[in-house]
C-alpha cells in the first residue's frame, strides 16, 4: 500500500516564527478510535489518495495516536475579547497543528486536529472535543463550503468510546480540519496587549508574506493588511446574512485573519425568519443575534485595528474602519440581487427588500424555503401564488409585494426563466438545520455514522434539486423547536 498520509509535507510555516509564538506539543492518544467519516473529495484536493485503504494507520494519524514521521506538532498562543470582555491569554487549547500540504491549486493548507488533547493553553481543561460538537463542526464547515462561503474545511472525524465529562458523560471525537491558516484577530491582540511590539511586527510581516503579498509594497503594509481584512470580513458577513447563518460566538479569537468562517460552536441556520434570532443559549444578552452580526464584525475589526496601532497611523486606521459599512452594504446588496434573480441593484430595491423582511418577520416565515420557492414559483404567472402567500400572516400585503417584485422583474427585460435560473443558483434548497444535525448526532451516539455521511453528500450540492434528499428540505418538525445549543456545544 502507498502510505500517502505519512508522506505529507512537514515543517508548518508557523514554525518560522519565534519560539514564543507556539509550543511544540504531542497529541494525547485516544482509546479504540474509529474513522467515522472521511472527506474523499477534499483528500484528493490535498493530493492525498481518496481511498482510505491506501493509507496505513490512517485512523491513528487522524486521531493523534500516530505522528507523521518527522512531525513536530504545535499549538499557538493568542488572546481575545470574549462577549466583549478582554481575556489576556487563550490559545489553542484543544487544537494541534500536525502538518502542512500544498493542495492541487498550489495553496499551502494546514491540517489541525481539534480535540487531540491538552496543550499549554488548555486552561486546566482536557483538550478534548465531544462527539456532538465534532459532528456539528464537520458538517457545518463542509455545508458552508458547499454554499460558496469562505470557511475552514473538514478532512475527517474520528470517534472513540473514551469518556469525557461536560455537563454529563459524553464520548470523545477528533476533527481533522483544514485551512491555509488558523491565525485569528486574537493572535495580533496578544502581542500588542502584552507589549511585544516586535512580536506584533513579526506576525504582521509573516501574515503578509504568506497570505497577502500584495500588501508588502504599500506605504504602510500594516494598514494595507487591515484594509484587506476589513473588506474580506464585510463580504463574509454579507454571505452569512444571506443564508440566515448565525455564528453564535463572534469573539475576536474566533475571527479569521483570512475572512474565513472559523470555529463552529453554537451556530445555527435560521428556520423561521427572526431578525433578532439568538442561536446560542449562552448568549443571554443577544450580543451575537442575527441582526447584530455585522455590527459585531465591525466591533471586532476595531479591536484588530487597535492591536495594529503600534505599526500604523491612528487616523488612517479610523478611516479604514469607516469603509466597512459601505463595503458590507455593497456585498449585502450583491447577495440579495442574486437571491431576487435581478441583473442589477437599484436604490429602490432597498425598499422592496425591507418590505419583504417585515413580512417575513411578522409570520416567522421559513427563510430557506421561502427564497427557494420564490425562485421556482413566484414568477410563474401574474396571479397570486398560494404556495407562497400561505406562508405569510398578511397575505394581501404579500400579494402586493409580489406584484411589485414582478413589475421590477419585468422592467429588467430579462426572460422569467433567466431570472429564475439566477435566483435558484443563489438560494439553496438544503442547509444544515439544527434538527438534521441532531438526528445525525443521535445515530452516531449509537455507533451509526451513515446519517452523517448522507447529510454531507447532500450539503455538498445545496443548490441542486437532489430528489433523493427531498426530506432534508422539509420544514423542521415540531420537536425541533425544543433544541438549543450553547457554548458547550
Amino acid at each position: 500500500m502507498n502510505d500517502t498520509f505519512a508522506r505529507l509535507a512537514l515543517t508548518p510555516r508557523f514554525q518560522l516564527l519565534p519560539e514564543r509564538f507556539f509550543a511544540k506539543v504531542a497529541p494525547t492518544p485516544l482509546a479504540e478510535p474509529v474513522l467515522a467519516i472521511w472527506n474523499a473529495p477534499l483528500a484528493a484536493q490535498l493530493g492525498l489518495d481518496p481511498d482510505t485503504n491506501a493509507h496505513v494507520g490512517l485512523t491513528d494519524y487522524l486521531t493523534g495516536n500516530l505522528l507523521i514521521p518527522g512531525s513536530e506538532p504545535l499549538a499557538s498562543v493568542y488572546c481575545g475579547h470574549q462577549f466583549g470582555v478582554y481575556v489576556q491569554q487563550l490559545g489553542d487549547g484543544r487544537a494541534i497543528l500536525i502538518a502542512e500540504v500544498k493542495d492541487r491549486n498550489g495553496i499551502v493548507q494546514e491540517i489541525q486536529l481539534k480535540g487531540a488533547g491538552p496543550t499549554p493553553w488548555s486552561r486546566r481543561a482536557d483538550g478534548r472535543a465531544v462527539l456532538r460538537s465534532s459532528i456539528r463542526e464537520y458538517l457545518c464547515s463542509e455545508a458552508m463550503y458547499g454554499l460558496g462561503i469562505p470557511t475552514t474545511r473538514a478532512l475527517a472525524m474520528t470517534a472513540s468510546p473514551e469518556a469525557i465529562w461536560r455537563e454529563t458523560r459524553e464520548t470523545a471525537a477528533v476533527v481533522a480540519r483544514v485551512a491555509p491558516t488558523f491565525v485569528r484577530f486574537g493572535h495580533f491582540e496578544f502581542y500588542c496587549h502584552h507589549g511585544d511590539h516586535e512580536g506584533l511586527r513579526t506576525l504582521v510581516d509573516w501574515t503578509i508574506e504568506h497570505f497577502y503579498p500584495e500588501c508588502a509594497d504599500a506605504a504602510s503594509p500594516a494598514l494595507a493588511l487591515l484594509e484587506v481584512v476589513i473588506a474580506r470580513t464585510a463580504t463574509l458577513l454579507a454571505h452569512w446574512q444571506a443564508v440566515g447563518f448565525c455564528h453564535g460566538v463572534m469573539n475576536t479569537d474566533n475571527m479569521s485573519i483570512l475572512g474565513l468562517t472559523l470555529d463552529y460552536g453554537p451556530f445555527g441556520f435560521m428556520d423561521g425568519f427572526d431578525a433578532g434570532h439568538i442561536c446560542n443559549h449562552s448568549d443571554e444578552s443577544g450580543r451575537y443575534a442575527y441582526n447584530q452580526q455585522p455590527q459585531i464584525a465591525l466591533w471586532n475589526l476595531q479591536t484588530l485595528a487597535q492591536a495594529l496601532l503600534p505599526l500604523l497611523d491612528r487616523e488612517a486606521a479610523i478611516a479604514a474602519l469607516h469603509t466597512f459599512q459601505d463595503l458590507f452594504e455593497t456585498a449585502f446588496a450583491a447577495q440579495f440581487q442574486s437571491k431576487l434573480g435581478l441583473p442589477d441593484w437599484r436604490d429602490e430595491d432597498w425598499g422592496l427588500l425591507t418590505t419583504l423582511f417585515n413580512l417575513l418577520q411578522a409570520g416567522r416565515t421559513d427563510w430557506t424555503n421561502f427564497w427557494r420557492d420564490l425562485a421556482s414559483l413566484g414568477l410563474q404567472d401574474a396571479h397570486p401564488c398560494p404556495a407562497l402567500r400561505d406562508r405569510f400572516v398578511d397575505r394581501e400585503a404579500f400579494d402586493q409585494w409580489l406584484t411589485d417584485y414582478r413589475e421590477r422583474v419585468a422592467a429588467t427585460g430579462d426572460a422569467v426563466a433567466v431570472i429564475q435560473e439566477r435566483a435558484r443558483a443563489a438560494n439553496p434548497k438544503y442547509i444544515l438545520r439544527n434538527h438534521l444535525a441532531e438526528i445525525a448526532i443521535r445515530k452516531a451516539q449509537q455507533g451509526d455514522f451513515s446519517e452523517m455521511q448522507r447529510l454531507h453528500d447532500c450539503l455538498s450540492q445545496p443548490f441542486a434539486e437532489q430528489p433523493e434528499y427531498a426530506d432534508y428540505a422539509a420544514a423542521p418538525p415540531d420537536w425541533a423547536a425544543s433544541l438549543s445549543v450553547s457554548c458547550s456545544s
